[in-house]
């Protein structure tokens, strides 16, 4: 693997402006705030995120919070249904704990002020794909991460002890005698500088930028799992990516996810033909897990060479979608769509990285120093494949861990703060070798999709991490002195990962499918996690 700059960018800490925090947290979506509310009061917490406090994947959620509330449903339905989602690769321990923390923790998102929808004086429940009952809970019909974020957010606002930067970039982690000890950031306005902390959680979100078409938010471009693979923490299973097997395709448009609750309610998938084709691939039908509905997707749209499949609601109470779906309603309806009557144009999406920096039970990463919670972790919750609507849980459950932990471990700590002796000087490119940064980052996600996609293969594999080595050797030594190289450079780590651990695990499992390895393989792989390579620094 190409080696690459230990910082990507050139700094000295005896001449550059110093902030000093207790608890530095690098992302403010549901993991990272809830991290940031576990802190005590005594302890000063600062929360950095790239751009408004509003943009994470957790505000984008649409389908809800999954917990055990009704008395037809068990804590080992839960964990049942997670494993089995999961497809051998889950850590049961894990499992039982963050199941049996569920409710708890939405308990605490109504005490911060979440409003969630209630029916008969109950919290409403739906039911989505891989659940055998109904166990989500959610907002405003499909708004449940705006609502979440938007109460949580202003709660966290009330804490004296906690500061909020937003326009943030995190360029990289600090570390010195391998223990991290803060980052060096770039704010607007100000410039670069270093941000000093005991303890450093790492609650920054996942990397679906990374594909052409996705349902992630322009700011998912792995910053946090590329800066703590460069930090030397260990990444692990980042062939997973979940691809949301529905997403508004309607050609020109942004992409839209259309909640997996809309099949929880009854919604049909059907070909450009009209025909139902889950039944055939599944006794579970629409309500498969999401790697068994994208699959099925997939192979349909090469049948039928079309661009897309449908979802199709027309058979449902009209009454009740309007009410339960009034986001993708309102944006269906700006495109002369009718989804009470009209079949809804879908496609998968890249979704949710299952992969990510690993961490114990209680958040710890193999980094001393640094933590992390929710989508940029590999926690063992979710296994080969996320099940519906467990990942706002787990960031809620890792979060308050991750910040318990900070605590404790800043109390066996001196009082004082340290500013390390750091540099990094990496030298200029030579003239005349500037890069195109828009096309090579269009290149990227375009040859992630044809070669990283739902469906891998071998030759193809190969060939994308010869293009990948190629880009790497001329993009990941050069300086770049803005956000936009900084996220190509990351996504570009990112990809070589994601490619390198899809060769490596030759078999298919969960949402990692490999043509010419078609069947799962517990003989040979069973539990085994593929643990990237580490970072190797240019000297």
């Amino acid at each position: 693997m190409s080696a690459a700059n230990r910082y990507l960018v050139s700094f000295d800490a005896r001449d550059t402006f110093h902030r000093f925090a207790d608890v530095l947290i690098i992302g403010a979506g549901i993991a990272g705030l809830r991290a940031a509310l576990e802190v005590p009061s005594d302890l000063s917490v600062l929360v950095v995120t790239k751009d408004r406090v509003t943009e994470s994947n957790s505000s984008y959620a649409q389908g809800g919070i999954a917990g055990v509330r009704s008395p037809e449903d068990t804590f080992e339905n839960h964990v049942e249904d997670t494993l089995v989602a999961g497809d051998g690769l889950c850590d049961r321990e894990v499992v039982e704990l963050v199941v049996r923390e569920a409710p708890h923790q939405i308990e605490k998102l109504i005490e911060f002020g979440t409003k969630f929808d209630e029916e008969n004086g109950q919290l409403a429940l739906t039911r989505e794909g891989g659940h055998s009952h109904r166990r989500i809970v959610h907002a405003l019909g499909d708004s449940t991460g705006f609502e979440m974020m938007r109460a949580t957010i202003a709660y966290a606002r009330t804490r004296p002890n906690i500061r909020i930067w937003d326009d943030t970039f995190t360029i990289d982690l600090l570390t010195h005698e391998g223990a991290c000890c803060g980052a060096v950031v770039a704010r607007n306005g100000m410039g670069k500088f270093l941000i000093w902390a005991k303890q450093v959680i790492l609650a920054s979100g996942g990397c679906g930028m990374v594909y052409r078409e996705t349902t992630n938010p322009p700011v998912a471009t792995g910053d946090g799992m590329a800066a703590a693979y460069r930090a030397g923490a260990e990444l692990r299973d980042m062939e997973f990516m979940q691809f949301h097997p529905t997403v508004l395709y309607v050609a020109g448009s942004a992409r839209y996810l259309v909640s997996e609750a809309v099949r929880g309610e009854g919604a049909y998938l059907r070909d450009v033909n009209g025909e139902r084709f889950m039944p055939a691939s599944d006794p579970r039908g629409e309500l498969a897990p999401r790697d068994v509905v994208a699959r099925a997707i997939f192979r349909t749209m090469e049948k039928t060479q079309h661009p897309n499949v449908y979802l199709d609601l027309a058979h449902l109470d009209p009454v009740m979608v309007l009410n339960r779906f009034p986001g993708i309603n309102r944006v269906c309806k700006s495109f002369g769509l009718d989804i009470t009557k009209d079949r809804i144009p879908v496609r998968p999406g890249a979704h949710y990285m299952v992969g990510g920096v690993t961490v114990d039970q209680h958040g710890r990463t193999t980094v001393p120093g640094l933590w992390a919670a929710g989508e940029v972790t590999s926690s063992g919750l979710h296994g080969a494949n996320r099940l519906a609507s467990n990942s706002l849980i787990e960031g809620l459950v890792y979060g308050t861990l991750c910040g318990r932990g900070a605590a404790d471990a800043i109390r066996k700590m001196p009082r004082d703060m340290i500013a390390y002796p750091i540099r990094s000087a990496i030298p200029p490119a030579e003239e005349g070798t500037g890069l195109d940064l828009a096309d090579l980052m269009a290149s990227l996600r375009s040859l992630m999709v044809r070669k990283m996609g739902i469906v891998r293969e071998r030759t193809r594999l190969l060939e994308a991490k010869e293009d990948l080595r190629f880009w790497c050797r001329y993009a990941l030594s050069r300086e770049f002195d803005g956000k936009t190289g900084w996220e190509l450079q990351n996504l570009l780590t990112i990809a070589r990962l994601m490619i390198a651990s899809a060769l490596a695990r030759d078999e298919s499992r969960g949402t990692h499918f490999r043509s010419d390895f078609p069947a799962r393989d517990d003989q040979r792989w069973g539990l085994r996690h593929v643990a990237s390579e580490p970072f190797v620094a240019l000297s």
